[in-house]
């Protein structure tokens, strides 16, 4: 059955190596305004991975925050199970996918937190609803059932709408600053597009680039 599930469906957009800018910022740019003009759902959801102090990987998709020559933007809370791994391991891997564009990009290296004040700007910027959420700080930890958790996120809200400007002392902004950035571009004959940016390994500023074979 999942061999006769058709893939690349529809017309596909070209990509050609010869014409990326000089920077995966840019190119990343590029390609997700074509993904928002294509009408992809989500097109700023991403899978993150992370590793633990053993070294065991896990991942979960989430939401970019913003891409800027600094990095990656995502945010959580530094109790999670993912905060506890960035402690432990402050590296992580950023997938995308836009599957009716064929197309994927791949971001890996060393994750930073923000300023405390940075990322108190972020979690106010969130919906009440979010907030209160993680006001909570319960993130993957047992629930009892689901009354359980309407009743605290009902609690949590009041609080919110008695103090506006409350903020999780434990809620994070993080950036990946990456050493590579890799983009895919799906082809239907399976001559895929490949292209990754590498950082400067003197330290210096700029990038190297290499096609990859399929």
């Amino acid at each position: 059955m999942l061999r006769d599930i058709e893939v690349f469906t529809g017309e596909l957009p070209g990509f050609d190596p010869s014409e990326a800018p000089e920077s995966p910022v840019e190119l990343f740019t590029e390609w997700l305004l074509d993904a928002i003009r294509a009408g992809v759902r989500e097109p700023h959801a991403m899978t993150l991975a992370t590793a633990d102090a053993s070294g065991d990987p896990t991942a979960r998709v989430l939401i970019l925050k913003d891409v800027s020559p600094a990095g990656w933007q995502f945010a959580s809370d530094s109790g999670s199970a993912k905060g506890r791994d960035l402690t432990a391991r402050p590296y992580a891997a950023l997938t995308f996918y836009w599957a009716p564009l064929a197309r994927q990009i791949r971001v890996r290296g060393p994750v930073e937190r923000a300023t405390p004040e940075q990322s108190a700007a972020d979690f106010l910027a969130r919906g009440a609803g979010a907030r209160a959420e993680a006001l909570l700080g319960r993130q993957s930890q047992p629930l009892a059932d689901l009354a359980e958790r309407d009743t605290a996120v009902k609690e949590s809200l009041a609080r919110i709408e008695n103090e506006p400007t409350l903020v999780s002392p434990s809620w994070t902004l993080y950036s990946v600053r990456p050493e590579s950035v890799e983009f895919w571009q799906g082809d239907k004959q399976r001559r895929h597009t490949r292209l990754v940016y590498r950082a400067a390994s003197t330290g210096a500023d700029g990038w190297t680039k290499q096609m990859l074979w399929p």
